[in-house]
């Protein structure tokens, strides 16, 4: 998959450039970026995706030296899971 990736987002359309993934993590207050919405296409469900993109959003969270937080469920539980704070 060929992630593209903007300020607090990162997504992937398939070739009809529909969105089929995609995880948002606006800047709440200075440093604080919260994952407020993770979506996956139901072609994809079950392969990993959801995860990959909770990954990739910590990540890039923590390369701007900024904290994580989650108001989606499933980026809440992916957080405790792999005990990220």
């Amino acid at each position: 998959m060929d992630f593209q990736k903007e300020t607090n987002r990162i997504y992937c359309e398939n070739e009809a450039g529909q969105l089929i993934a995609e995880i948002t993590f606006p800047e709440t207050e200075s440093g604080i970026f919260c994952i407020d919405h993770t979506f996956v296409d139901d072609s994809l469900r079950g392969q990993g995706v959801a995860g990959k993109l909770v990954k990739m959003a910590v990540e890039e969270i923590q390369s701007r030296n900024g904290k994580v937080t989650a108001t989606c469920s499933y980026a809440q539980h992916w957080l405790e899971k792999h005990q990220v704070s």
